[in-house]
C-alpha cells in the first residue's frame, strides 16, 4: 500500500467516525459517559486484580461505591443548586440595577471627557458585540441542552451508562489486546508509543484535573455556605469545577463571591472571609494540588481544552463535550509528533542536512 493510498484509507477512518458520531449523536451519549468511567476507574480494578481477586468482582467492588457516591451527591446537591439557580435568576435584575448604580458616575465622567457621539458609538459597538456574544451562548446551551438532556437520552445515561461502564472495567484489557491485534505490524510500535502519550495525558487530565477540580468545587461550596453567602454552594461549585482553566476559576469567583457579599453584608468581615476562601483555594491548587495530582502530565493547554470544549459541544452537543478532551488529547499528541518528524526533515533542514544531536 503506497503512502497516498494509507493517507486515504485513514482520512476514511475519520471521515467514518465523524459521519457516525453525526448520525448516533443522540444515542451515544450513555456509552461514551459509561467508557469514560471506566477509564477513570480502570487503574483501581487493576491494583484488585493484582492482588487475587476476579476482574469482575474488582469492576463490581470499585464501580458500585462510585455510582453511589455520584447518586447520593446528585440527590443531595441536585435541588439545592436548582433552588438556588432560581432564586438568583430572580435576585439578577437587582444585581444589576445596583452595578448599574455604581457604575453611573464612571460613565457620566467617561462621558464628559469623550463627548456625546463618542460615548454613543462606544456603546452601539459594545451593544452589537454583547448581542453578537450572547446570541452565541443562548445557541451553545440551546445545542447542548437539546441534543444532551433530552427525557430519553437523560433515562438512558441513567440506567445503560453503569452496564456500560461494568462491562468495559471487565473486559478492559481484553479490549485493548484484541485493539492491539489490530494494529499494522508495519507501524504498530510507533502507534503503540503515540497510543501511551495519549494515555499518559488523558490520565493526566481527567484523573488529576478532575481531582484537583472536585476537591476546589468543595472547599469553595462548603466554605461559602458556612459563610453564609446567598447562592455560596452554586459559585462555589461552578468555580471549583472550571478550575482546569488555571487562576480563572478562583478569580470568577474572587470577583462574583466578593460582589455578591459586599451587595449582601453590612460589615466587611463575611467580604473578607469570602476571598480568603478564594485565596485559600488557589494556594492550595497551586502548591498542592496541582503538582501532587497533575504535574506535567497534560500536555494540554488550557485555551486548547476551551476551545475543544466550546467547539464539542456547538457541534455534537453534550456528546461533544465528553468527546472533546480525549479528541483534544489526540490530536495534540499527533501533532506533537509530527512536528518532530517536521523539525528532524529535510524539508525544515533542507537537503543533506542532519537532525542536530543533543548532548
Amino acid at each position: 500500500m503506497t503512502k497516498q493510498q494509507q493517507l486515504r484509507f485513514w482520512l476514511g477512518g475519520v471521515v467514518a467516525f465523524l459521519l457516525f458520531l453525526y448520525i448516533f449523536d443522540e444515542i451515544l451519549l450513555p456509552f461514551v459517559v459509561g467508557m469514560a468511567v471506566a477509564y477513570f476507574l480502570d487503574p483501581l480494578v487493576d491494583r484488585l486484580e493484582k492482588r487475587g481477586l476476579w476482574r469482575g468482582w474488582s469492576a463490581l467492588l470499585v464501580l458500585a461505591p462510585f455510582l453511589l457516591v455520584v447518586v447520593f451527591a446528585l440527590v443531595l446537591l441536585a435541588p439545592l443548586l436548582i433552588e438556588q439557580v432560581a432564586a438568583f435568576a430572580h435576585s439578577l435584575p437587582d444585581y444589576i440595577s445596583s452595578f448599574r448604580e455604581l457604575v453611573t458616575p464612571l460613565v457620566e465622567s467617561l462621558r464628559s471627557r469623550l463627548g456625546e457621539e463618542q460615548v454613543a458609538s462606544f456603546r452601539s459597538v459594545a451593544g452589537g458585540y454583547a448581542g453578537d456574544i450572547l446570541a452565541w451562548v443562548g445557541g451553545l446551551f440551546t445545542k447542548v441542552w437539546g441534543g444532551g438532556l433530552a427525557l430519553v437520552n437523560l433515562l438512558s445515561l441513567i440506567f445503560i451508562m453503569p452496564i456500560t461502564a461494568f462491562y468495559l472495567l471487565r473486559d478492559w484489557d481484553l479490549i485493548i489486546a484484541r485493539i492491539d491485534s489490530w494494529l499494522p505490524r508495519l507501524h504498530a510500535q510507533t502507534i503503540r508509543d503515540q497510543a501511551m502519550e495519549v494515555d499518559r495525558t488523558l490520565s493526566g487530565f481527567v484523573r488529576g484535573a478532575a481531582t484537583v477540580c472536585l476537591t476546589l468545587a468543595t472547599i469553595y461550596g462548603v466554605g461559602l455556605t458556612l459563610i453564609g453567602l446567598k447562592f455560596g454552594l452554586l459559585i462555589g461549585i461552578a468555580a471549583g469545577l472550571i478550575s482546569f482553566v488555571p487562576y480563572v476559576g478562583a478569580a470568577i469567583g474572587l470577583v462574583v463571591g466578593t460582589g455578591l457579599a459586599y451587595y449582601q453584608f453590612p460589615e466587611i468581615t463575611p467580604v473578607l472571609l469570602v476571598a480568603g476562601t478564594f485565596l485559600f483555594g488557589q494556594t492550595l491548587e497551586s502548591y498542592v494540588l496541582t503538582p501532587r495530582f497533575v504535574g506535567d502530565r497534560v500536555g494540554l493547554h488550557p485555551m486548547w481544552i476551551i476551545f475543544a470544549l466550546l467547539a464539542g459541544g456547538a457541534l455534537f452537543g453534550f456528546l461533544g463535550i465528553f468527546l472533546a478532551v480525549p479528541v483534544a488529547a489526540v490530536i495534540g499528541v499527533l501533532s506533537r509528533f509530527l512536528l518532530s518528524g517536521y523539525l528532524k526533515s529535510t524539508y525544515y533542514l533542507g537537503a543533506g542536512k542532519k537532525h542536530p544531536v543533543k548532548d
